[in-house]
């Protein structure tokens, strides 16, 4: 009876393979259909930062961009434009570069639901679309105008999710015809199925471990509709005027309401916001609660960051970290904050050692500066890409 069932399966396994294999992967084609809006609807996200023949905005006018650069190209260029300029790309370089290095952040739409914003844009009419506009909120005069950044982008985790599933099928498919069913004759068959669904599964699982704690294009929405744009930006108001302490401490710190009514006493009224926002200032003076502002950037637990060593000793500038905050009206993380990424910096970036007493007690590397042994000292050469000075 045994063999008779084990036969009767054993026929089955390879067509169960293929069909498992098949049925999975519509499953996936399915969602991703099942979730993409016309290409009209995705462009209300883009029309924050470009506009069809309306001339540029944020970024460059679409008109003719089909005309412009291959499809393949602009594919790969709209699901992640900074992994083509990292890479080194000349078009996405120049564009990037031509754009005031704006970053525009990635996103996990399908190759055709991007063709679908494409098509869109091919055959844009505008007599029957509405012209698409930046929101009165961040509205301001085309000259040294805020730029405005997209939601922060989902990882696509249902995707993985699926993807390990179907993994796992094909090993448990693969081990059963191997031990019981043994209908495959070729073992080397079910090896390579193990293999492939196994490295798959190891990828998926470094791709999301590797982006635990990272929080790039992350975008939140604060208690108050406070602007960079208009304070940092317009009122030319000094960073450190509202972060006052990113010169003394490891955190910048957040302004007080008291510290907000050194300017709000007098002006009661937003341009754009009336007086909805700054009343709200007023009532946590009134009610003595502290106003719950969002942290945007944040390190991983297991790192230490301090303000003041690279503010105040570093001499770092706050834009070259957190992006020209400037022209933000929406605080986002503009650079991932990776290790990776501070330790490039650790090595290129030269030490201000000229005038900075912090670094005094560098005797050996003053007299090398001085005998001209050495031109430059980085951060690298104090110990900068040492692991303990960042995890403890």
């Amino acid at each position: 009876m045994f063999r008779s069932l084990r036969w009767s399966v054993g026929k089955k396994i390879p067509a169960i393979l293929i069909s498992s294999f098949i049925l999975i992967q519509g499953v996936l084609i399915q969602q991703a259909q099942a979730q993409a809006p016309e290409g009209a609807e995705y462009f209300k996200v883009c029309s924050a930062c470009h506009t069809i023949g309306k001339g540029k905005l944020v970024g460059p006018d679409l008109m003719g961009v089909n005309d412009r650069h291959p499809q393949d190209w602009m594919i790969k260029f709209i699901r992640n434009s900074q992994a083509m300029v990292q890479a080194g790309d000349p078009v996405a370089v120049k564009l990037f570069e031509e754009n005031n290095k704006i970053p525009m952040p990635p996103n996990n739409l399908t190759d055709e639901q991007i063709l679908a914003v494409l098509d869109y844009i091919k055959n844009y009419n505008p007599a029957a679309a509405e012209a698409p506009a930046v929101p009165a909120e961040t509205a301001a005069p085309a000259e040294g105008k805020p730029y405005v950044f997209m939601e922060e982008t989902t990882h696509p985790w249902a995707n993985f999710r699926l993807t390990v599933i179907a993994s796992l099928i094909l090993i448990a498919l693969a081990l059963a015809d191997l031990f019981v069913t043994k209908m495959i004759k070729a073992r080397f068959v079910h090896i390579i199925i193990i293999l492939i669904s196994a490295a798959i599964i190891a990828e998926v699982t470094y791709e999301e471990a590797k982006g635990l704690g990272r929080q790039q294009f992350y975008e939140p929405d604060q208690p108050i509709a406070f602007s960079h744009y208009i304070h940092a930006g317009q009122n030319k108001i000094d960073c450190k005027y509202c972060h006052s302490t990113v010169t003394q401490s490891k955190h910048a710190g957040f302004p007080s309401p008291q510290l907000c009514m050194n300017c709000h006493f007098v002006v009661r009224k937003g341009t754009h916001s009336g007086t909805a926002e700054i009343e709200k200032i007023y009532k946590a003076l009134e009610t003595g609660k502290s106003i719950e502002w969002v942290k945007v950037h944040n390190m991983p637990d297991h790192v230490y960051f301090n303000h003041a060593q690279h503010v105040a000793a570093g001499k770092v500038d706050c834009i070259d970290c957190h992006g020209d905050v400037a022209r933000m009206d929406r605080i986002q993380q503009v650079n991932n904050l990776g290790m990776g990424w501070c330790i490039e910096c650790h090595r290129t970036r030269e030490v201000q050692f000229n005038d900075n007493g912090f670094y005094a007690s560098y005797t050996k590397l003053h007299e090398e500066l001085k005998s001209g042994a050495r031109t430059k000292v980085t951060v690298d050469d104090i110990g900068g890409t040492n692991c303990s000075k960042c995890h403890y």
